[in-house]
């Protein structure tokens, strides 16, 4: 696998009077050229942040890149000057955001914010710009785009804010898109369109992607690879093939185990007691160990590490 974006042992945390919370601690993974990585697990496990780490977009203060390396086509983006990242931002590296009403300027239009960006990189003229922003809206299924290329945020749906926000993420061609939870809050015909749409940018463009969601069935749809995180590491890291036909960590099993399947009649879905761990007070030993039904006192113990059980399948569990 050609490598376009190598995170190594990236760790991202946060400051109080009182406390560090750790979002992100010692998190590694690839992105392969071409190829969709899926970053899966609960709310609050540090996927969001690891995004914003790549961009360097964590706010600080409170937040602070405290370790680790990002290296994309052979620099570490941590080691580069603000100026040298404003032009890897959008220009080679793109963000769709979970949440289009909150990421779009609700005072300008629609057409105004993707050719602020398209002029920002490219440095063409207002009108090849418009130009480009309606090809654009076209092309992510928005209709009447010349129309829409006027309207506000709030004039539009939520499908069609999420599909604006796409538009912006590809009009300068990026090589890596991520996209943090793009369907959240979309009904799931909606859902689906999108997820469609962001397959055919990517074989069009001939991007790679970074994924992240909770949804396994968008990760079994969408990815190439995936990495697991729960408590701001990855507990395994796998293709999306071997992951589905093999899962080894007993945090994944269970995932697997809460969703429903085709064919089987169950009272009740398996759930994963408990909640995911505060930031600024991780258990020792295994981080999963409190809501593992497979847990003995080794787990509480010494921290675990990602270790390679098989060709490209690294778990983060002893017992493995």
């Amino acid at each position: 696998m050609e490598v376009l974006l190598n995170v190594r042992d990236l760790k991202t945390y946060f400051y109080s009077d009182s406390k560090v919370a750790r979002a992100v601690d010692g998190v590694s993974f690839q992105v392969g050229k071409g190829r969709t990585l899926g970053l899966v697990g609960e709310s609050g496990c540090g996927k969001s942040v690891t995004a914003l780490s790549i961009l360097r977009l964590v706010p600080s203060p409170p937040g602070k890149i405290v370790e680790g390396e990002i290296i994309f086509e052979g620099r570490d983006l941590l080691k580069i000057a603000e100026s040298e990242m404003r032009s890897v931002r959008g220009n080679d590296i793109a963000m769709v955001f979970q949440e289009p009403m909150t990421s779009l300027n609700p005072v300008f239009t629609i057409g105004y914010q993707i050719a602020e960006a398209i002029r920002l990189h490219q440095r063409v003229s207002r009108s090849d710009a418009r130009e480009q922003t309606v090809d654009l809206l076209r092309k992510v299924g928005i209709p009447s785009p010349d129309q829409r290329y006027n309207e506000y945020p709030h004039q539009l749906s939520g499908g069609m804010k999420q599909r604006a926000m796409i538009a912006m993420g590809i009009s300068c061609h990026p090589k890596l898109l991520i996209a943090d939870e793009p369907t959240t809050a979309l009904d799931v015909t909606i859902q689906a369109q999108i997820l469609d749409l962001l397959a055919e940018l990517r074989d069009e463009f001939k991007m790679s992607t970074l994924l992240i969601t909770h949804d396994l069935g968008v990760i079994a749809e969408m990815t190439d690879d995936v990495a697991v995180m729960y408590a701001g590491q990855i507990m395994e890291y796998a293709t999306t093939r071997t992951l589905f036909a093999n899962p080894k960590h007993p945090y994944t099993i269970g995932l697997f185990g809460s969703l429903p399947k085709m064919g089987e009649k169950r009272e009740h879905l398996e759930a994963i007691e408990g909640f995911v761990p505060d930031p600024a007070h991780y258990p020792a030993g295994c981080r999963f160990h409190p809501r593992c039904n497979l847990m003995e006192e080794k787990c509480r113990q010494a921290p675990i590490e990602l270790r390679e059980i098989e060709p490209d399948h690294f778990v983060r569990c002893w017992k493995v």
